[in-house]
């Protein structure tokens, strides 16, 4: 999980920090070392990770490599120059959810975490052949849905030339005109898609999956991130309402290559199929506790709501999730396990479930991903780093071959399980089963 930059800017360098003599007057210091000095005031007082490396041990030998580097201009050293020496040391650091953002990272990370603009088709491709090559998923609204592109399909060519992947990127960037050839299980086509400037908010959506005797009985909620600012946990709890309205008989939770976002979103998306629970948050100022429960959270003494009309599935459940889902999309897969709400299938995941992070802005345009919670369960149990499936199913490219046939394999293991998931009594789950 991690905390947009807004919410850390106030904490950069804060002047009268208790560690603050450990670094250089700023009034003396060049672009370089004063980036290089945040990021280490950052580090001694606000990590909150499972690292046990000495971190003033780190600053103090990372300092000499800084000072070697400058060298050569140590009054008017650039910025710039300090960006490898503090990448060597966030590696360091070991601990793979703190690392250093330069300014191209940094904007694309703001772009993709906040649903700001970029250039893009709208398409997420998967491996085949070695190409990304397979469309994945489609964003609804895009480039390429106006196009008719399709889950499953293969791209082939690109202006009459043999596809490949950095062909697509390059025209994506340029905003160049293409004839895209698309293979869909086996038919041939040609779109034309032009890339342009659209938001990357993807929001959650619901589509209907058959069950073994053909009814349309099971809901699928695909979840594409748990991305800041507002509309992912509502968007959640509408649908779950839809789906029971529908009188569906299970819903599934598509979690899969979700690389997470933001913790509250994430809270109130899960409080629509666990009635409650707490954790523990543990960080370098203390612990403090959150219980989730309908929608709604309570920190500090304090109730914020999450959602509107909140619902709460009782029914059967079960989630997919796979290597690409990470943060709090471990976190949500991790509390529907614990409270045995229905089971996990697909690939072990990433291994960001049992942190949080924030994104601090860096000097002028740069920006450190750094650590500063971890969690537990009231009793202290951790949160797992990665999350273990109830039912493995290791994605490869025999899967991504059969889903280019129109099959997906994960997914019919997820209405399978179905049939074996536990249900929410009356008192547990009210307002009720479906």
């Amino acid at each position: 999980m991690f905390s947009l930059p807004a919410l850390a800017q106030s904490q950069v360098g804060r002047p009268g920090s208790a560690t603050s003599t450990q670094f250089k007057s700023a009034a003396s210091v060049s672009p370089a070392q004063a980036v290089f000095d945040q990021v280490n005031l950052l580090l001694q007082t606000s990590y909150g990770g499972l690292s046990p490396v000495d971190r003033e041990g780190l600053a103090r030998e990372y300092q000499l490599r800084l000072d070697a580097v400058c060298a050569p201009t140590p009054t008017n050293c650039a910025a710039e120059k300090s960006y490898p020496v503090i990448e060597a040391e966030m590696t360091a650091l070991d601990d793979e959810h703190t690392f250093f953002q330069t300014p191209e990272d940094f904007q694309e990370f703001v772009a993709s975490a906040t649903g700001g603009n970029r250039r893009q088709f709208g398409v997420k491709l998967a491996l085949l052949d070695g190409q990304q090559r397979v469309v994945l998923e489609v964003v609804p609204n895009s480039v390429a849905a106006g196009a008719g592109l399709l889950r499953g399909d293969v791209l082939t060519s690109i202006d009459g030339q043999p596809y490949t992947y950095d062909a697509l990127r390059a025209a994506r960037e340029a905003g160049r005109p293409i004839a895209l050839g698309v293979s869909t299980r086996g038919l041939e086509r040609v779109v034309n898609l032009t890339s342009q400037e659209s938001s990357t908010r993807d929001l959650p959506r619901l589509s209907y999956q058959a069950s073994a005797d053909g009814s349309q009985d099971v809901a699928v909620i695909r979840i594409p991130t748990f991305i800041s600012g507002g509309g992912v946990a509502q968007g959640v709890h509408d649908l779950v309402g839809e789906a029971r309205a529908r009188g569906v008989r299970g819903i599934i939770v598509d979690l899969r290559g979700n690389g997470g976002g933001s913790l509250s979103e994430c809270d109130g998306a899960v409080s629509a199929f666990v009635p409650s629970f707490t954790r523990v948050a543990r960080s370098a100022e203390g612990n403090s506790r959150t219980l989730v429960s309908r929608g709604a959270r309570v920190e500090a003494g304090r109730t914020s709501g999450i959602v509107t009309n909140p619902q709460l599935w009782t029914g059967p459940l079960s989630v997919l999730v796979d290597g690409g889902s990470a943060s709090c999309s471990e976190f949500f897969a991790f509390e529907i396990q614990n409270a045995a709400r229905g089971p996990i299938l697909g690939e072990t995941t990433a291994g960001v479930g049992n942190t949080a992070t924030r994104v601090f802005p860096i000097g002028e345009d740069a920006a450190l991903q750094l650590t500063i919670l971890n969690y537990a369960k009231p009793d202290g149990t951790p949160y797992p780093t990665r999350l273990t499936p109830d039912i493995a199913d290791e994605q490869s490219e025999a899967t991504t071959r059969l889903l280019t046939q129109g099959e997906d394999e994960l997914l019919n293991l997820g209405v399978k399980a179905l049939d074996g998931a536990p249900v929410l009594s009356q008192e547990r789950g009210q307002p009720g089963s479906p």
